[in-house]
């Protein structure tokens, strides 16, 4: 993708930053599914798979009713909606950014209008009632070729001009063969063929079924696919779609053979260079299992790990998956040696029991130890009112950092230094009790994330003048640094946990 560490993919009212790869978690509410057919039928299951997915590092759920996959029996829309509508508006009503996976313009528009802000067509919006849903909104599309590559010949045998038996057939004019005419000329062509022909069906020589290369050539199969692709994009702007809106997916494994999507796979670079996101789909796959030789579903998604390094690499930024958790560790991991780079975060402290300046101090220490951290900023500790339930004043404290972890890694990062410094967590009191030490993960650049364990930015900064207020202290004005990410920050009065005393500097160095 042209420029792709700046790139950005908008998503309704989301901005989806691809200076890293994203992860887009699958989430199949289908009986049916090749890979897990029947697991989240209910809809208490599957909104509850989709929270996990979250919290193992997806950035998008991907909610589909429809199986798509081999011999799959269609499903009405009505249908359809009955399926995913009940877990896309509780996933909606947590936070998280969704995907609906649906040929069906109808039930593309009941989800819209319950929030949802990626439209995954696998039928690459072919619909023109798919095409008005998307310029009707504001919503990502996912434009996915699913047809064939090429007309699946059987496979011929293809003589080297290294194989003996190639000097057999005539190279050129026979001067004694033109003196005896024609008819002698066939007569040697004819008895040429018959020995061909004996040594194709001898037991120790098969030309049948042999080829001249392990893959087929990539030119015609990248035609179709770039073709169609760019067809389709082009077909959704001149409706009024945004070019920033689309991402692009080769269908891997939607009427292709695995020698083709293996071609597909090592031309993604192609692909980015169109110039819109580009989607690497190959999860649990047949081709997939072709290469690593796993059989069930369920057992590649180590291999699908690999496909998903090298599309990264090659400019692939979504990354649609089973196993979210593996895929996550792989590629932050990977991304973090091979494409380091910084983001500005701020985080949150608070004491209410014991010394709490020292614990502030200590946490800040301990924040500047976490690996590939740096504390560029401390606010002074100021003394707030009791918020959310607290019976005491609160020391509290803003820290800047500059990291180059995910904010899923970096907030495992601060649950460890409460523990360290005695947090505890009483039941019934929703994290809102006596604490040695808080640590809340506020903001992030370019990151927005929703689950049961992280939400950011953090639900609840627009309110809280114990985190606006140490905030003036490291930025110039927050509310409007803030209101660039679409953060509306309370006018004061309308705050809680009012900063009443400057405690001071915080020591930590």
């Amino acid at each position: 993708m042209l420029n792709q560490d700046f790139a950005t993919w908008q998503c309704g009212n989301r901005e989806l930053a691809l200076a890293r790869p994203r992860i887009m978690g699958v989430l199949n509410v289908t009986p049916d599914s090749f890979s897990d057919g029947g697991a989240f039928k209910d809809v208490d299951d599957a909104v509850s798979h989709g929270l996990a997915l979250l919290d193992a590092g997806a950035d998008i759920i991907d909610v589909g009713g429809e199986s798509t996959r081999p011999g799959f029996t269609a499903v009405s829309p009505d249908d359809e909606a009955k399926r995913v509508v009940p877990v896309v508006r509780a996933l909606l009503d947590e936070g998280a950014l969704v995907s609906i996976d649906t040929r069906h313009a109808a039930v593309a528009r009941m989800c819209v209008r319950l929030g949802v802000q990626i439209l995954n067509d696998v039928t690459g919006f072919t619909d023109p009632e798919m095409v008005q849903v998307a310029a009707d909104t504001q919503c990502g599309c996912v434009v996915v070729h699913a047809g064939e590559v090429s007309d699946h010949p059987t496979r011929r045998s293809v003589l080297l001009d290294s194989d003996p038996r190639s000097r057999e057939l005539p190279a050129g004019p026979d001067p004694a063969v033109a003196e005896k005419g024609a008819d002698a000329s066939q007569e040697r062509l004819d008895a040429v063929m018959a020995r061909a022909v004996r040594a194709t069906s001898s037991p120790t020589v098969r030309l049948a079924g042999q080829r001249r290369f392990p893959t087929p050539e990539s030119a015609p199969i990248m035609r179709r696919v770039m073709g169609f692709l760019g067809d389709r994009a082009r077909t959704l702007m001149r409706a009024g779609v945004a070019h920033d809106r689309i991402c692009l997916d080769p269908g891997p494994g939607f009427g292709k053979l695995a020698d083709e999507d293996v071609v597909i796979q090592r031309a993604t670079s192609q692909l980015s260079s169109m110039g819109y996101a580009v989607m690497c789909a190959v999860s649990r796959k047949r081709f997939v299992g072709a290469l690593s030789g796993v059989q069930e579903p369920t057992g590649r998604d180590a291999a699908t790990i690999g496909v998903c390094l090298a599309a990264a690499e090659a400019g692939a930024r979504v990354l649609r998956v089973h196993d979210v958790a593996s895929v996550a560790q792989a590629v932050d991991s990977y991304w973090a040696i091979a494409h380091p780079s910084q983001k500005r975060a701020f985080v949150g402290l608070g004491s209410n029991v014991g010394d709490r300046l020292d614990y502030l101090s200590r946490a800040v220490a301990l924040i500047s130890e976490i690996p590939l951290t740096a504390v560029t900023g401390v606010s002074h500790a100021y003394e707030s009112d009791p918020a959310y339930g607290v019976d005491s004043p609160v020391a509290n404290a803003v820290v800047e950092v500059r990291t180059e972890l995910t904010p899923e890694v970096l907030l495992g990062q601060l649950l460890q230094i409460e523990s360290a410094l005695g947090r505890e967590r009483p039941e019934g009191m929703d994290g809102h009790g006596p604490r040695t030490i808080d640590c809340d993960l506020l903001f992030m650049e370019d990151e927005f994330h929703a689950g049961s364990r992280l939400k950011l930015p953090h639900p609840r900064m627009h309110e809280r003048d114990f985190v606006l207020f140490p905030m003036e202290d490291l930025v110039h004005d927050p509310a409007r640094y803030l209101r660039h990410a679409g953060i509306a920050v309370n006018d004061r009065e309308h705050r809680v946990g009012i900063v009443r005393e400057d405690l001071g500097v915080i020591e930590w160095e």
